[in-house]
């Protein structure tokens, strides 16, 4: 009997972990998706102002880079910043520590999220 106790207590722990640093990871995750959007919102934002006063919406790819790195810096963050066209594409990256997978040897687990923007002005759809 005292075998399947000790069986039984591994199962219940390891599930425990699944369930607890499950939910840490997820949480990250849903963090870094966060910081990745207005990373690339504060890169698309940077527009090119010579176009600008030609009436043309225009990304300046270096200071989108460098507005979407600096709010990865600000927010803690690490990740890589991309810019394709009109489009601001960056992703976080990061280890979330473990609580009880510790116990077994999983020291963190990785997490990333992804999130792209792009500049757009005016009215773009009816109410």
């Amino acid at each position: 009997m005292s075998a399947f106790v000790a069986v039984l207590a591994v199962a219940l722990m390891a599930l425990a972990g699944l369930v607890i640093d499950g939910g840490r990871a997820l949480t990250a995750r849903d963090q870094a998706r966060a910081v990745a959007e207005q990373a690339a919102r504060a890169g698309a934002d940077q527009l090119s102002v010579p176009a600008l006063y030609q009436g043309q919406v225009v990304l300046d790819p270096a200071r989108a880079v460098a507005a979407a790195r600096a709010y990865l810096q600000a927010a803690g963050a690490t990740g890589q910043v991309a810019v394709h066209g009109r489009l601001v594409v960056v992703t976080v990256t990061g280890h979330e520590p473990t609580v009880v997978l510790d116990m077994v040897g999983v020291r963190s687990i990785a997490v990333s999220a992804t999130a792209s923007a792009t500049p757009v002005s005016g009215v773009t759809k009816e109410d």
